[in-house]
């Protein structure tokens, strides 16, 4: 199959000016050479395509593949996720991970929230301050938690985010209403253990690939999975691969009730009952061999990298031909007559 391979590149938006946490969501080198290493060693004939713009220029030149591996998290706007899928679908050309209109919602945690309130997958209580007024609005009980509402990697989660009263509520909003020009999601802090989930496949068939347990050490900070505990996971962070059954149905329940495709990951905390949580979805996971989170947690029950890669080709695949054996070609005739 010749796969084309979109993502963006953290060196080229340094190059740009971007600042180190700006780009911290993008691809290194080491990532990208071992997808396409990875997808040649099973098959393929890989093509690398690269961010947004250059795959604008090869589309108008007429270029095309099979399929494209996409793992670009896309440069500005909530829905940046979703850009490069969406440009690919206006194209009729097959791409792995989850439809545009899911990796847009997913993004905003808030959306994501009242989705999956929705479908009956607990949550904890939540509010959205938009501005910094909204703040005296705010009735939940202390303490609370806060994060930007669509940000990836922990980006926004700091040591900052716990909030024990209404004036460090206030001092965090004023902070990252700010810098980051987002609103800031509210909710009831979960005191308990923290999990990630990793998933595979489409629909009620889809498969938990495991449960994951994120623990933090003495040099971590306690509170949750921040920005720094992720950067420093080598320091801060241990994982286990741990049987929750009920954190595992939670997972499906919430990958399912949006629809996520293909792979990727479910975040979930405990409350001090003991009660499982669902935080967020990752539908575009990272896929970095060594240090990202889907990644070790394949690692921790021997699933092979290159493994996992073909999964996620082969769950993309069966979609589109579960749609009509020739989408494509009826897609493009839509396209061609339109």
């Amino acid at each position: 199959m010749l796969i084309g391979l979109t993502y963006d590149l953290r060196s080229e938006y340094l190059a740009k000016g971007f600042t180190p946490e700006q780009v911290v969501e993008f691809d290194c080198e080491e990532t990208i050479d071992a997808i396409a290493d990875a997808l040649a060693s099973n098959g393929h004939t890989v093509v690398r395509i690269g961010s947004l713009p250059a795959l604008m220029n090869r589309l108008l030149k007429y270029e095309r593949w099979d399929m494209v591996f996409n793992i670009a998290e896309g440069v500005g706007g909530g829905a940046r996720e979703a850009q490069i899928p969406a440009l690919l679908d206006a194209y009729a050309i097959p791409h792995t991970f989850s439809r545009a209109e899911v990796l847009a919602v997913a993004l905003d945690k808030a959306l994501t929230k009242t989705i999956m309130r929705a479908h009956a997958v607990p949550t904890a209580d939540f509010a959205v301050i938009r501005q910094q007024e909204d703040c005296a609005a705010i009735e939940l009980p202390f303490p609370l938690f806060a994060k930007p509402v669509a940000e990836g990697t922990s980006r926004g989660i700091t040591d900052k985010s716990l909030l024990h009263n209404r004036q460090e509520m206030e001092a965090y909003c004023e902070e990252y209403l700010a810098k980051m020009r987002q609103p800031v999601l509210i909710e009831t802090y979960l005191s308990g253990r923290e999990f990630t989930v990793g998933m595979l496949g489409n629909g009620p068939q889809a498969e938990v690939l495991g449960v994951m347990e994120v623990c933090f050490n003495d040099q971590a900070d306690a509170q949750g999975y921040t920005f720094d505990n992720k950067q420093c996971y080598e320091n801060r962070v241990t994982y286990h691969i741990v049987d929750e059954p009920a954190v595992a149905a939670v997972a499906r329940q919430a990958w399912t009730a949006l629809h996520c495709c293909d792979a990727g990951r479910v975040d979930l905390r405990m409350d001090g009952q003991g009660k499982a949580y669902f935080l967020e979805v990752n539908p575009l996971a990272g896929l970095n061999p060594r240090y990202s989170d889907l990644c070790i947690l394949c690692h921790l029950q021997n699933l092979p990298y290159n493994w996992l890669i073909e999964q996620i080709v082969r769950s993309a695949w069966q979609r589109y031909q579960e749609l009509s054996p020739d989408w494509q070609q009826q897609q493009e005739d839509k396209i061609a007559s339109a």
